[in-house]
């Protein structure tokens, strides 16, 4: 096993204590994750971040169609020799069973397409709200088991924000239960459910800083089959705004950051209910074309008619 493409992608580490992080992975809380530091084999993870995309090279715009702090790539066999090298190791059969090793998730299959996967790149002040993710693949009848993410920023601290974070309930509280801190060839890997909340706060580069960016490589992991009582009707990726920080307490005098972080909560809900009216709107207009539309329309007026 250990010279297959999946094998040879991992620190020996990883491998060799396989069985205990698996044991971690199921025990750990608010939801089963685990996070590795040094998870890609000496010199692949210096290889990956050579090669990472420039973030014009990447998808840089945003729900709303304008240009925006994220750039991704999911086009990862045409980034570079070390990214071709990923993607034929992470759907090996040696490296999905190191993963069922590490999760006692069985019969785990590779995302060809790396549908919202592939390379993430986040700027300064840009964050991810707790959400969960869409629970089938977009394309197959495939349930999303596992989320792997591995941190390609040679310098990176605590205090500069962008950590990523694990939530037992963010619509109870503003703090989350698991912060990690975005640092070279770190690994999270967590089981996507209908309870795994995640997402990352505010990156805030300190003066000097600020042309850093935040990188990652995000894979995504399916089964054809889950356990009955985790399966949910599918749905697309659920986000929580996040709710006031704990120090906005009676009495509290605002400083200019603090005003500003109220200002971006507001503009963020402002932007989520248009965007849930952008949907509406869309939805309500595919309702009513066509045949199948005008017969609803119909079916509607009847109806009110019948009322009256």
């Amino acid at each position: 096993m250990h010279g297959s493409p999946g094998a040879s992608l991992l620190h020996p580490r990883v491998l060799e204590s396989a069985d205990r992080l698996g044991a971690e992975f199921t025990r750990a809380e608010p939801f089963p994750h685990l996070v590795i530091d040094d998870f890609f084999a000496p010199g692949v993870a210096e290889r990956l971040l050579a090669e990472f995309p420039r973030f014009e090279e990447g998808n840089f715009v945003g729900d709303d169609g304008q240009p925006g702090g994220k750039s991704t790539s999911d086009q990862v066999r045409r980034l570079g020799a070390a990214y071709r090298a990923l993607d034929d190791a992470v759907q090996s059969p040696a490296f999905l069973q190191t993963l069922s090793r590490l999760t006692g998730i069985d019969g785990l299959l590779y995302d060809p397409w790396y549908l919202g996967g592939g390379t993430h790149e986040n700027r300064n002040g840009m964050s991810l709200d707790p959400h969960v993710d869409f629970n089938f693949h977009p394309s197959e009848r495939w349930h999303r088991r596992l989320n792997l993410i591995v941190y390609l920023n040679p310098a990176w601290e605590a205090a500069w924000g962008g950590c990523f974070e694990l939530f037992r309930d963010p619509h109870a509280s503003p703090r989350p239960d698991v912060s990690i801190v975005p640092v070279f060839n770190r690994c999270a890997l967590f089981e996507t459910s209908e309870r795994s909340w995640h997402g990352f706060d505010t990156i805030r580069l300190p003066p000097g800083q600020e042309d850093l960016s935040r990188r990652s490589i995000a894979l995504y992991f399916y089964t054809k089959e889950r356990p009955v009582e985790e399966i949910a009707e599918r749905h697309t990726t659920y986000y929580v705004n996040r709710q006031l920080p704990e120090r906005f307490t009676e009495g509290r005098v605002l400083d200019a950051g603090d005003v500003d972080e109220l200002r971006g909560l507001i503009a963020q809900r402002d932007a989520h209910i248009r965007m849930l009216y952008a949907e509406n709107t869309a939805l309500r207009k595919a309702q009513d074309s066509g045949i199948g539309g005008h017969i609803l329309y119909l079916a509607k007026r009847a109806y009110v008619r019948f009322r009256r």
